[in-house]
């Protein structure tokens, strides 16, 4: 008994004592490197290709990158080789396609520049037809069905548009070329490839809308996204001693702390210094990688902080998204911390999310900018109308794109919208639309100004529109912000649905546009507007998404309300979405329901996996600990008999027969949890889970505290 007390306290004391005497990984001199000098440094942007191209090389490249015409393969070999002296200049001795696999993470094959020579010498080689297409092993990454086992070819394709870039280690640097992935019978088997093909949807559709307002906007309507990115830091030397943490990325045991975001002071508040010394070293990473990082600071509960990045080309951003959470995890390791980017690591706190905060633009304009009068811009509200009868249309759709095991803990909690998906539109845009309905829009409400009271302090404009935190798809100025993305996924999933949906809203709308006169187009628009209006108004709610009223009013409405990932995945195997991706060419039916296969079954490995080690942590971890408590409750009350002492008697058998409860509550529901994890039933495995964790629970606020084996949630949320 007494030498398992002091093995299981000496794994978290020595880890306090760790973090106590730990000295500051920088100098304390408060200086950062240039952002000017360093900003994109790192990557093949387009300054460097005009540096290493030839001009008519150059120009061809660019026109692929800025207007999407087609890649002119007699230009490769050039490409290929300016890249490689680029690279090596850098310090790069590798390359590697890097890419999205539906794994939700990014994968890469190193191959070095080295071809030997004649004379037992190398040279350093790399050609166009190693820079446009790669063969990675396709049978081994999910596939929904697309590929067995013994089909492995698969291929990768060098995607221009987002430029390559060097990714550094300790010792070395290899340059990264983004990619898509796809089978050898051209199915797509990646996150960029349906994401591409959605970018192109949606602008050929939104070109033809505008086109019926004379507006000629040349080759393509670009997507826009700025990803926010939350994510908490946790010690290293505690996260080494949690299990649960290392192989699931949450806790599965633990109780909230008797602090933790009740008093809101972490939000927004003073950054710790070691804290900004990691988010500095963060900030220049990305810098030299050309991402926009603009925003740092303390999200909701303790230890838990944002990044969020400058608004940037709807692709790009995904790949500089799976960048940014890459450099946090890695950067985490430097600074003796780990980056925790599941959804909900910790049980009663605030969880994780990344706003996908989504537009449209044309040069020198944003479609979604209502402008100074709303009710007096045709196309914003074209537009804007569009996006309500496409969120609408397909929620379920949108809730499937943001469906996963970690998200199930988040959605409908106290800081994350529900599973219903509606839109706030704001008092102003509210009232617009409904004079729409009414028959016709002739103004818009005005936010007008603040006085502060104080005569030093400058009166303040105000916005037209206050914000909701708790709605799953906010109209927030000039976008949209989908706030339920995970802040495990990648931004992919969720923009592929949503461009498709109001690629189909406005081709509608197009296509009825285009039968008219010029006499009448403007009539007609008012009758499209208004039955959309009519139709779809039911999606719109400005008021607060958590109140248990929304859930029975959204059911009156008809809104699917679809509470965890397996019945929010069927969504994806409806007539209605086979139908929808096949028309606009971004999911082949086959490849539809291979998501729905790949998604499904990570869902199912994830519970899995959870609850295999949550038996295996209470049986061998905890359930020592408690029966070793009980032990030493029983020495100390026949001690206390045999000498004939009462007091505390009856106190110490209240304490035995507690533990001795929850004792039987553990082994009770270890042995359910056993019997569902053979099964491998995720529903059962769940509600097995939960009860085990009760009993745990119950017992880490009973144990003696220096016995228990398990840093603590007022350690891991406080200590760094």
């Amino acid at each position: 008994m007494e030498v398992l007390y002091k093995v299981t306290a000496s794994i978290r004391k020595q880890a306090i004592v760790d973090i106590a005497t730990r000295k500051a990984a920088s100098d304390g001199s408060g200086t950062e490197c240039s952002i000017v000098d360093i900003y994109g440094e790192d990557v093949f942007n387009i300054k460097t290709m005009k540096e290493y191209l030839s001009n008519d090389v150059y120009k061809k490249l660019l026109a692929t990158i800025q207007k999407g015409t087609t890649l002119d393969p007699g230009i490769a070999d050039s490409v290929a080789n300016a890249m490689k002296r680029w690279a090596i200049s850098k310090g790069a001795s590798h390359y590697t396609h890097w890419f999205q696999p539906l794994t939700g993470s990014t994968a890469e094959k190193h191959d070095s520049f080295i071809e030997p020579d004649k004379n037992g010498g190398v040279v350093l080689d790399f050609s166009g037809k190693n820079l446009i297409q790669g063969e990675p092993d396709a049978s081994s990454f999910p596939s929904g069905g697309l590929r067995v086992t013994f089909e492995a070819r698969g291929y990768t394709a060098w995607d221009p548009t987002s430029p390559a870039f060097i990714k550094r280690g300790n010792n070395g640097a290899t340059l990264c070329i983004p990619t898509a992935f796809c089978s050898y019978t051209g199915e797509a088997l990646d996150k960029k490839t349906p994401l591409l093909r959605s970018i192109q949807a949606i602008s050929i559709q939104a070109k033809r809308v505008l086109d019926c307002f004379g507006e000629n906007v040349g080759n393509r309507v670009v997507t826009t996204l700025g990803a926010e990115q939350e994510y908490f830091l946790v010690d290293k030397t505690l996260y080494m001693a949690r299990p649960d943490l290392m192989q699931t990325g949450r806790t599965l045991f633990g109780n909230v702390s008797p602090k933790h975001q009740q008093l809101d002071d972490h939000y927004f508040g003073s950054i710790k210094s070691r804290v900004i010394d990691f988010m500095t070293d963060v900030d220049q990473q990305l810098w030299k990688l050309g991402i926009p990082a603009k925003t740092r600071h303390n999200e909701v509960a303790p230890a838990q902080f944002e990044l969020a990045a400058v608004f940037e080309e709807l692709n790009l951003s995904v790949d500089h998204n799976m960048l940014i959470m890459e450099t946090l995890q890695q950067v985490a390791e430097r600074h003796n911390f780990v980056c925790l980017l599941h959804e909900k690591p910790f049980a009663g706190v605030n969880g994780s999310g990344k706003h996908n905060n989504w537009s449209l633009s044309i040069p020198g304009r944003n479609l979604l900018d209502p402008g100074t009068n709303p009710h007096e811009n045709a196309v914003f509200l074209t537009f804007l109308c569009a996006v309500i009868k496409a969120v609408d249309k397909h929620a379920d759709l949108m809730r499937a794109s943001v469906a996963c095991a970690g998200n199930d803990h988040r959605l409908g909690a106290n800081e994350a919208p529900p599973a219903i998906i509606s839109i706030f539109l704001g008092e102003q845009l509210t009232d617009v639309i409904e004079q729409i309905e009414r028959g016709g829009a002739k103004s818009a409400k005005s936010g007008g100004s603040m006085a502060i009271g104080v005569d030093a302090l400058p009166v303040l404009p105000r916005d037209a529109t206050d914000r909701n935190r708790t709605s799953p798809f906010a109209f927030t100025g000039n976008k949209f912000e989908f706030r339920a993305v995970g802040s495990t996924q990648s931004c992919a999933g969720p923009n592929i649905v949503i461009n498709t949906i109001v690629a189909e809203a406005l081709d509608d709308i197009a296509t009825e546009l285009e039968k008219c006169s010029d006499k009448t187009r403007n009539k007609t628009l008012q009758k499209i507007l208004q039955k959309i209006i009519k139709d779809h108004k039911r999606v719109i709610f400005n008021g607060d998404n958590y109140n248990a009223d929304w859930t029975e009013e959204a059911k009156k409405r008809g809104l699917p309300n679809l509470t965890t990932t397996p019945v929010a995945l069927k969504a994806m195997t409806s007539a209605k979405a086979k139908k929808l991706f096949k028309k606009y060419k971004v999911f082949s039916s086959t490849e539809l329901l291979s998501r729905y296969e790949v998604f499904s079954e990570g869902y199912d490995m994830t519970i899995v996996i959870e609850g295999r080690l949550t038996l295996d942590m209470a049986k061998t971890t905890i359930l020592p600990i408690a029966i070793a408590y009980q032990k030493e409750l029983v020495s100390n009350l026949l001690k206390i008999k045999q000498v004939g002492i009462e007091a505390g008697v009856n106190e110490l058998t209240a304490m035995l027969e507690e533990a001795g409860g929850l004792i039987a509550d553990l082994c009770n529901s270890n042995t359910a949890l056993e019997k569902a994890v053979a099964s491998e039933s995720s529903t059962d495995i769940i509600t097995a889970m939960n009860k085990t964790r009760s009993a745990v629970d119950a017992l880490e606020m009973i144990v003696d505290d220096a016995a228990w084996p398990l840093p603590k949630y007022g350690e891991m949320l406080f200590l760094y």
